[in-house]
């Protein structure tokens, strides 16, 4: 983590126990720090160890949003989870971190308490005498100060000396032969000058006559195409695929769509931990082919489960892994075998697919390309 003073000071007060003036330090900054694990993470330790256990859950679930996985933000919210007496989603958290960890500490300790008083009055007990401290996450650790200016030039010369034995441009300094590394230009992502549009494209960017879902003016078209162009400098790649979906679903010309699919073609399959952008069960149910190949995460709960020789499908329940909202049914396809057990809630990450209404399936399919369920962390390549 890159030295921030807020951070650094919030996480100053925090491991000396001084929960209340981190929180102080913090709360103030919310739309400083929108999107910030670290923030998350920090503010929701201290209002866990302060006991204000709901603003606790709401900053690990953001936290978690940006990294699905983190064991200690799976620890804090399995904690939560076990305080309200959901063992059973508490178990899932903690299979979870064992999956990454299997000596954790943490994890290990919990699972033998939940084994040893699950179903009793003793539970209720041993939270009462607060045992459940035992369980709580670790605050983060401070930031590395940043180097002072001796040993900036101890490294500086320390990688000179480096590049002098691989090679270089030299220089004299104090009679010292030292190299100058010739460095180029940043490369830019590849496909982006290939997607360029040039002086023929740009003179005729609409269609005239034809039926098309979206029409767009002539200034529509390029501002766009440019902002997914943007979008794809960043790696922003679904993001930059709605923009070109709504293109390729317009009066654009040909010449415009085709570099719309050029581009395309130079996206990236993300992972769980890279996808940027998140799109929401009811964003695409509204208009399925905006979102057309755009890969999304959901959590939700398996049913109809049939594994097959090379290939898994099951009715994905969306927004049912609480037990309490079902958000609509998905088809889900994996091409590969693939384990799922329909007792946990599961994420899917997979590719959105439209479909024609008339068929049955809600206007919706998934290709699923990768499964994470406690226990299990399956995909494809």
């Amino acid at each position: 983590m890159k030295s921030d003073p807020i951070l650094t000071k919030a996480i100053h007060w925090l491991r000396r126990k001084h929960y209340d003036r981190a929180i102080k330090v913090l709360e103030p900054e919310v739309n400083r720090y929108r999107g910030v694990f670290t923030y998350y993470y920090v503010l929701a330790i201290a209002y866990l160890r302060t006991g204000v256990f709901n603003l606790a859950f709401t900053y690990f679930k953001l936290a978690r949003d940006i990294k699905m996985r983190d064991p200690w933000v799976l620890l804090g919210l399995a904690a939560l989870y076990l305080r309200r007496g959901e063992t059973d989603r508490a178990v899932d958290f903690y299979l979870e971190v064992q999956d990454q960890d299997e000596r954790n500490k943490i994890a290990t300790r919990a699972l033998k308490v939940i084994r040893k008083y699950s179903g009793t009055e003793d539970l209720s007990a041993w939270l009462e005498s607060g045992g459940l401290t035992k369980l709580f996450p670790p605050p983060p650790a401070p930031p590395l100060a940043p180097p002072n200016k001796a040993g900036i030039l101890v490294l500086v010369l320390g990688l000179a000396l480096g590049l002098m034995i691989a090679g270089g441009v030299l220089i004299k300094v104090k009679g010292i032969v030292l190299p100058i590394p010739v460095f180029s230009p940043k490369n830019e992502r590849e496909g982006l000058i290939t997607s360029a549009l040039d002086t023929t494209e740009r003179e005729e960017p609409v269609q005239v006559g034809g039926s098309y879902r979206y029409i767009l003016t002539r200034n529509q078209v390029f501002d766009t195409y440019e902002k997914a162009r943007q979008l794809f400098t960043k790696y922003r790649d679904e993001a930059a695929k709605v923009a070109l979906n709504r293109i390729l679903e317009s009066n654009a010309s040909e010449a415009i769509k085709t570099k719309s699919r050029i581009l395309m073609a130079y996206m990236e399959v993300p992972g769980f931990d890279t996808l940027k952008d998140r799109f929401t069960y009811g964003e695409v149910y509204e208009d399925p082919v905006l979102y057309r190949d755009c890969h999304v995460i959901w959590r939700g709960m398996a049913t109809n489960v049939e594994v097959l020789q090379n290939a898994t499908v099951f009715n994905f329940l969306v927004g049912y892994d609480t037990r309490s909202i079902l958000e609509g049914i998905v088809p889900v396809r994996f091409n590969f075998a693939v384990s799922v057990n329909p007792e946990r809630p599961l994420e899917v990450l997979g590719k959105i697919l439209p479909v024609s209404a008339e068929k049955g399936q809600g206007g919706i399919i998934l290709e699923g390309v990768a499964l994470h369920q406690a226990g299990l962390l399956l995909g494809g390549k």
